[in-house]
This record gives structure tokens, C-alpha cells and sequence, in this order.
């Protein structure tokens, strides 16, 4: 089975936490946390904040890792590095996604997550309630 490593941004303020909703692909219109591949020789700390800044057009600092989730996708492994980050900057641009949200705890559940995504939400609640 193909085998994948990303790293996804789990980008917190005010008690909230920043959602990205697919514009593409099989899973088109399914909603996630944003983030991409890791390219060779990069740290997954500096794919996050390129793909961050591929996606979205924004600066990230990198926090901590609050998870790596393996999942069995119908074609392919998922390996994916979550990081806790926080914008330097409020401004924000979808270059791939069709829909974005700040989500509360009350509301996290509210989204179609992908499976892999949604393996993180207990502890996303729990960030975003201290947050």
C-alpha cells in the first residue's frame, strides 16, 4: 500500500481552531486541518510552514505536537504530523480550499471531517477550551 506523510496545522486562537474545506480530489468538500506533504530533506516543521503559506498565504509559528495519527485510507497509509500553531498574521487566502471556518468546541463536531482528521477532535475540545 502507497504510504504518505503530512503534516496538518492545528492553528488555535480565542478558543477556536481554523478548518479547511476540501476543493478537490476523492474527498472534495470534506473538511480538514490544513497542512500537505513533507518534501525530502524538510523538516515537518518547515512543510508546515510552507504549505501554510502555499494555502493559505499566511505565517504560522509552529508550536507543539499534539499528535501523529496513522490511518488506512481505501488506496493509500496516512502518516500525519499535527502541530498546535498560531498565525503571526490575521490575514488569511484560500488558494485550494473552498470554504474555511473558525470552529468552538460547541461547533467542532458540526463539519463532514476526513477519518484521519476526525481521530483528533478530543484533543483539539480539549486545546481550544483553554485556549
Amino acid at each position: 500500500m502507497k504510504r504518505i506523510e503530512v503534516v496538518a496545522a492545528i492553528i488555535v486562537r480565542d478558543h477556536e481552531v481554523f478548518a479547511t474545506q476540501r476543493g478537490y480530489g476523492e474527498w472534495k468538500d470534506w473538511w480538514e486541518f490544513p497542512g500537505g506533504k513533507i518534501e525530502e530533506g524538510e523538516s515537518p516543521q518547515d512543510a508546515l510552514m510552507r504549505e501554510i503559506l502555499e494555502e493559505l498565504n499566511a505565517d504560522i509559528s509552529v508550536g507543539e505536537l499534539l499528535d501523529t495519527i496513522e490511518w488506512d485510507y481505501p488506496t493509500f497509509h496516512l502518516t500525519m504530523h499535527c502541530f498546535v500553531c498560531s498565525l503571526l498574521s490575521e490575514s488569511l487566502h484560500l488558494n485550494e480550499h473552498e470554504a474555511s471556518a473558525w470552529l468552538t468546541a460547541d461547533t467542532l463536531r458540526s463539519v463532514r471531517w476526513l477519518p484521519a482528521d476526525l481521530a483528533l477532535l478530543d484533543k483539539i475540545s480539549e486545546i481550544i477550551t483553554v485556549h
